[in-house]
């Protein structure tokens, strides 16, 4: 029965890993290779879309703490005048 299992687990573990093994690394660059000098469509043409997206965040981000401000204001304003129309009874 423990061979059996052995057997099994063996198995399974070449089949699980066997892609792993099977997989080679892309070959290492050799030299360096300055960003100038690469062809256009291996330069990062999306930086004016991620620092729109960073710029989208922050106005958003901005703008719901400007909002809360106002509502703990507006709470404020509430909480004073409950307070005023308590103190007068």
């Amino acid at each position: 029965m423990s061979v059996r299992r052995i057997l099994i687990a063996a198995s399974s573990w070449l089949l699980l890993a066997a892609p792993v093994f099977a997989v080679q690394p892309p070959p290492g660059q050799s030299e360096f290779v300055p960003v100038e000098t690469l062809p256009p469509s291996e330069q990062l043409p999306a930086a004016p879309y991620l620092i729109a997206a960073y710029a989208f965040v922050w106005i958003a981000v901005m703008f719901y703490l400007w909002t809360i401000w106002r509502r703990l204001n507006r709470v404020e304003a509430d909480m004073r005048a409950l307070e005023q129309k308590t103190t007068r009874r």
